[in-house]
């Protein structure tokens, strides 16, 4: 099984989201059974809460379920049971080295979400929390997770 962690700030606005976008893209590709999905937050403000409103409303709009996504925090273990651990930004990219230790130290499963978007010019995905702007960290993320998607299958002839 391949398993892909996204992690944001707060686990409630854009890894959610990333997570259902790319649980989507998998079953949309019958891969299911191959490879799964969680997330995460670099923060413990939102344990156990469902995705933001805004994220559940653009989810809902686009047909993507979130069932069973609830906010939970990074853990150590995390850096042994996922293969790929995709940051939204580069402060959630260091607070998660720093959780992991120097095992983690210039490792390549730990990189951050825009590394998978080499055209586009910022280095974080924008926090809706702070901007509104849902609709812009959806496209972000489903192209980004659709070129995650392609990567692992490739690597791993899933």
């Amino acid at each position: 099984m391949i398993r892909v962690l996204f992690v944001c700030l707060g686990n409630i606005c854009r890894s959610p989201m990333a997570e259902a976008v790319f649980r989507h893209q998998v079953k949309e590709l019958h891969v299911e059974d191959r490879i799964e999905a969680d997330s995460a937050g670099t923060g413990d403000w939102h344990l156990c809460k469902p995705p933001h409103e805004g994220t559940r409303k653009l989810l809902d709009e686009y047909g993507i379920s979130y069932e069973g996504i609830r906010a939970r925090q990074v853990l150590l273990d995390d850096y042994s049971n996922f293969d790929y651990i995709v940051c939204m930004d580069s402060s959630n990219e260091r607070d998660v080295r720093a959780v992991f230790g120097s095992k983690s130290d210039g490792n390549a499963k730990v990189f951050k979400f825009m590394d998978l978007l080499p055209d586009h010019e910022s280095d974080d995905v924008p926090d809706p929390y702070y901007t509104g702007n849902f609709e812009q960290v959806y496209e972000l993320i489903d192209q980004g997770c659709r070129n995650l998607l392609a990567r692992i299958m490739e690597a791993h002839h899933a």
